[in-house]
């Protein structure tokens, strides 16, 4: 399988390099395509479509490819995948419905390969990243037998450039807000693996939740969540008079690591507050009862610790990859700056092959002990790395 990188600021320089691309006998059938809201997605859409590429999209908080960091702009990883090898699926969901969905995709992919690899994006802000992640596991093994391993989900939360407002996936044909596109790979063909991993540091006491529903979280230690946060933190939120929901960026450098018994800590991060009831609502379900830290912003050995993961999952020294995702959190470009190109260069020096990806907001895969233990997971402020190559 051959895999060639291209990207572009306009529609006209992506029809470029896809011209170039093609020139020398390379018939891309696959296009990952991670876009900016600014970007005419329909416009992609229908370019590649002339040239009878199937599309898995999203739209971004910031795109990379291979070295370089973009900004508003298009990137795209064409693949010359067998298309016996793959599916798209795309299914529209609602926050409510997230979980059933989910659970018509897990089993979508089992009745299409007998060992599928999941390579997910999801639109919605509001959409909760556990229940696709469940959903999806659910789905699989209800129709897995006991000898089959489980099932391999990768992927991220599409962004909107940091607005917080909508962000969008899309294939050809559809593109939706609220929605779950997915690449159904054969993991008897081509082998997937990957790895999320983060670095963040927890420092502090630890503390419980004491009120929460889901995602949101009323009380911790018995005081207002969001009272809890700013003292910590420091600062301010911005009182919008129109808006009892606002944004909270500041709390994405100081997210909370969520403890588990055998298990390493996830990390949630709080994407919104509500100035009324001063709850803080988060990317992930914080349970009642549980017990949390807060995190201090990484420092380069939280790179060190990324790049250490990725040599672990890719084995035998001499192995290489055809192509290489990446869903890094944007939580990480905020906090590192321009230093993460430098964690995105390293991450693909060790495969040496053409790599995308985008700056999401929140990632699904397994760290090292979820691997271990055989459980997919979602993820905040992660860096979640995808290596494909054909056997």
């Amino acid at each position: 399988m051959k895999s060639k990188s291209i990207k572009g600021k306009t529609t006209e320089e992506i029809r470029s390099a896809l011209e170039q691309s093609i020139a020398d006998t390379f018939i891309p059938t696959l296009a990952i395509v991670f876009i900016s809201v600014k970007q005419d997605r329909e416009a992609i859409c229908r370019l590649l479509a002339e040239k009878e590429i199937q599309i898995f999209g999203a739209t971004t908080a910031g795109e990379f490819i291979d070295g370089d960091i973009e900004e508003g702009s298009i990137v795209i990883l064409l693949l010359d995948m067998n298309p016996g090898y793959f599916k798209i699926e795309f299914i529209e969901t609602t926050r409510e419905t997230a979980f059933e969905d989910a659970k018509v995709l897990g089993i979508t992919g089992k009745e299409t390969f007998d060992k599928p690899a999941l390579v997910i994006a999801s639109g919605g802000v509001a959409l909760d990243g556990e229940d696709i992640v469940e959903g999806i596991t659910k789905g699989f093994e209800s129709l897995a037998s006991s000898e089959d391993k489980e099932v391999t989900i990768f992927g991220g939360k599409a962004g909107d450039d940091l607005a917080l407002e909508e962000t969008f996936v899309f294939t050809n044909g559809k593109s939706r807000h609220n929605a779950l596109v997915a690449l159904i790979i054969d993991e008897d063909k081509i082998d997937v693996r990957g790895v999320a991993t983060c670095g963040w540091k927890a420092i502090g006491t630890t503390k419980t939740v004491t009120k929460s529903e889901g995602n949101i979280v009323f009380t911790v230690d018995d005081k207002p969540a969001l009272d809890i946060l700013m003292n910590y933190l420091g600062v301010e939120i911005k009182q919008d008079d129109n808006k009892e929901i606002v944004t909270f960026l500041s709390s994405w450098y100081y997210p909370v690591q969520l403890e588990r018994e055998n298990a390493e800590p996830v990390i949630r991060t709080a994407m919104f507050a509500n100035s009324k009831d001063r709850s803080l609502i988060f990317s992930g379900n914080v349970p009642q009862g549980s017990k949390i830290k807060f995190s201090m912003p990484p420092d380069f050995d939280s790179i060190d610790k990324v790049v250490a993961d990725c040599k672990t999952i890719k084995g035998d020294a001499q192995q290489q990859a055809d192509a290489l995702i990446m869903f890094s959190c944007v939580s990480r470009h905020l906090s590192f700056g321009m230093v993460i190109k430098e964690e995105i260069e390293q991450v693909q020096n060790i495969w040496n092959a053409p790599m995308a990806g985008f700056f999401t907001y929140g990632e699904y895969g397994k760290s090292l002990s979820a691997i271990r233990a055989g459980k997919n997971e979602y993820h905040n402020n992660a860096c979640c790395v995808v290596a494909l190559k054909e056997l």
